[in-house]
């Protein structure tokens, strides 16, 4: 029986159900202006107008059964289900106008007790591809008896959301409507609103299982035993997981459950800015035949990719199955994570390099999702800037970031995991005046947290954070680990410090009532509260 989509009143007659990988890229070629192939084979192409995420544009329909559960605020922001109804239709007026529809049925979350089943309907070859490789593609009996999807996207991103519609600020609308299982996007076409779209459905339902949903990388040992890493932009969450020692889960989405850790993605979509094969091998060798190539630039004649070259966007990104990576789990999934690290690249140069903490202190940090960028372009702008993200990734979680820490607290403590945060920014002094910590430094650090070299080592206490440092590591000098010891200026240090502690605190004060006092407690103290 042919495939259709009358059930959900589309009557486009042609529809392109789970292609392959060539009929992808034919009809990308021939129908999506600025599409083109890379000399290594991949796809290129555009995301229109929209190089990024939209999480301003993004709405959740208010409704009896879930609003009690749901962190109302700036990220997630109500809509009434009558607007919803306004958006849905408009996206599937412009759907019937297509000549042809693809369709994506897939699977998001490799663990068959918690995944759900996902149908993505959309308009452009380049979104089905990027689906493709970011879901768990089903094998053929699989599609057969696959039924009625959990949650369907209607990606109408190629046309505009109406301004003047109520609760309306853009032409750019992504709406999450939990109780009719549905996610419209309209007004654009960049892709990572679905795989997010996707997240944020599952950062709601798998706390309601006492299951902890995580944006974070995870690999596994020769051992079996588990990291995750979490950590915002340019922390290195992805390049630190990509070990050759380690075989990798997933780079950017897992959950975490009485079980173990399993990957929500089938693929991985790294950022492609300044990559190389030195520095990211890995990434650079999956960018090959079936790859999605976003918003680079390239040389017209040779269709040789420059990653240096950010003139279209500073978000270039590379999407690819999960098994282009050649040390891979598959299925990704491992047991419960050993190892719980925070990634932050403190540009205050005041965080040691390693620190264990409490399980109280790893929920005070996992809400507080620090991170700290080098000074802007912007006049006077000439220090750090701090950046809170809860959970670290603040934009996907609707639950109050409370429900998230609690149960990260939980798991750390049923599985006799260590928590540690790892600064991989600045040391003997802020930026401009200290140095990035080098890789080489950052990656033996981890490593000593994976293989226990931190077992038989002493620690100092941080009298203000109150984490413990460890005073010596294989592969790094001593002098690094403990931060005071790298600043000329000890005053200077002493100051800057104070001015960090103060930001955690300012930062904290809009979580404290709703937080267990025990996880307030473990926040730094200034110096006179010591």
């Amino acid at each position: 029986m042919d495939f259709n989509l009358s059930q959900y009143g589309i009557d486009v007659k042609e529809i392109h159900r789970n292609s392959s990988v060539p009929v992808l890229y034919e009809i990308g070629l021939r129908r999506e202006k600025g599409t083109a192939i890379s000399d290594t084979g991949a796809l290129l192409v555009y995301s229109g107008e929209k190089t990024g995420r939209s999480p301003k544009d993004k709405r959740i329909v208010r409704h009896p059964d879930s609003e009690n559960n749901i962190d109302w605020g700036e990220i997630n922001i109500e809509l009434d289900e009558h607007v919803f109804n306004i958006n849905h239709e408009r996206a599937l007026d412009f759907l019937n106008t297509r000549d042809r529809l693809f369709v994506v049925d897939a699977f998001a979350g490799w663990d068959e007790k918690y995944r759900l089943k996902v149908r993505i309907i959309c308009t452009r070859a380049y979104h089905a591809l990027f689906m493709q490789n970011m879901l768990i593609m089903p094998t053929e009996e699989e599609l057969k008896n696959f039924g009625e999807p959990d949650y369907v996207i209607f990606n109408g991103g190629g046309f505009p959301a109406n301004r003047y519609t109520s609760k309306m600020t853009s032409k750019t609308s992504v709406d999450v409507n939990l109780e009719k299982k549905k996610i419209v996007i309209l007004g654009t076409e960049y892709a990572g609103e679905m795989k997010k779209g996707i997240f944020s459905i599952m950062n709601y339902l798998m706390p309601l299982e006492n299951v902890l949903p995580m944006h974070c990388s995870a690999n596994v040992g020769e051992e079996g035993d588990v990291s995750v890493l979490f950590g915002l932009s340019g922390t290195g969450k992805t390049t630190l997981s990509a070990d050759p020692k380690r075989k990798l889960i997933g780079d950017d989405e897992h959950c975490w459950t009485d079980d173990g850790i399993f990957n929500i993605e089938g693929g991985c979509y790294a950022k492609a800015i300044d990559l190389s094969a030195e520095n990211e091998p890995d990434i650079f060798n999956a960018i090959r035949y079936g790859t999605v190539l976003e918003n680079v630039v390239y040389d017209e004649r040779t269709r040789k990719v420059d990653y240096s070259d950010t003139s279209i966007t500073q978000n270039t990104r590379a999407s690819y199955p999960i098994n282009y990576i050649d040390n891979v789990q598959i299925p990704c999934i491992a047991g419960s994570a050993n190892h719980v690290i925070f990634l932050t690249c403190d540009a205050f140069g005041v965080l040691p390099p390693v620190s264990q903490l409490t399980p109280e202190q790893a929920s005070y940090h996992f809400i507080s999702g620090y991170t700290a960028k080098v000074a802007g372009t912007e006049m006077g702008v000439t220090e750090p800037q701090a950046t809170f993200s809860a959970c670290f990734g603040a934009a996907f979680m609707m639950w109050h970031p409370n429900k998230y820490a609690e149960l990260l607290a939980e798991k750390i403590k049923t599985h006799k995991a260590k928590a540690w945060l790892v600064n991989t920014g600045w040391t003997g002094g802020a930026y401009g005046v200290g140095s990035r910590i080098k890789l080489k430094y950052t990656r033996a650090i981890i490593n000593a947290i994976q293989d226990g070299s931190f077992d038989n080592v002493d620690f100092v206490k941080d009298h203000e954070f109150g984490f413990q440092i460890p005073v010596s590591c294989p592969g790094v000098p001593s002098e690094l680990l403990v931060p005071k010891n790298t600043w000329d200026d000890k005053e200077k240090y002493e100051e800057v410090k104070e001015k960090l502690i103060h930001l955690f605190r300012e930062n904290f004060k809009a979580f404290e009532s709703n937080v267990n006092p025990a996880i307030v407690e473990a926040g730094p103290k200034t110096i006179e509260l010591v």
